[in-house]
This record gives structure tokens, sequence and C-alpha cells, in this order.
């Protein structure tokens, strides 16, 4: 379970950018959201393949610069 301190003086609206921030580089919230439904496994082989190439586009895109 993800939590943070309260430091002194420091404000709620503070802590809970610190929290989000946290709980963003964990990965927690993305687990979440991949556990809300079922996906089949060539469903998720589909959308990796397609991330995949994706991001071989932009690597062949910017690779000159």
């Amino acid at each position: 379970m993800t939590e943070i301190r309260l430091k002194k003086g420091e404000s709620v609206e503070r802590a809970l950018r610190r929290l989000k921030k946290k709980i963003d580089r964990e990965g927690t919230l993305k687990t979440v959201r991949n556990h809300r439904s079922y996906e089949k496994p060539s469903e998720k082989k589909r959308r990796k393949m397609k991330a995949a190439r994706f991001s071989a586009m932009l690597a062949a895109r910017y690779a000159d610069y």
C-alpha cells in the first residue's frame, strides 16, 4: 500500500501531488486499470504488438536527429 506522511507545515495539495507522483512511478494505477476487466491473451498480444510498432516507427522517424 502506498502511503505518504505529511511534512511539518506542508499543505494537503502538495501532499496529494507527491502521492500522485509516487503512485505514477510505482505503476499502481496502471495495474488497477489493467485488472479492471479481463483481457484475452490474444488481445494483450495485439495491444503490445501495436505499441511496439508505434515505438519502432517513432525510433525510425527520429533516428537521424
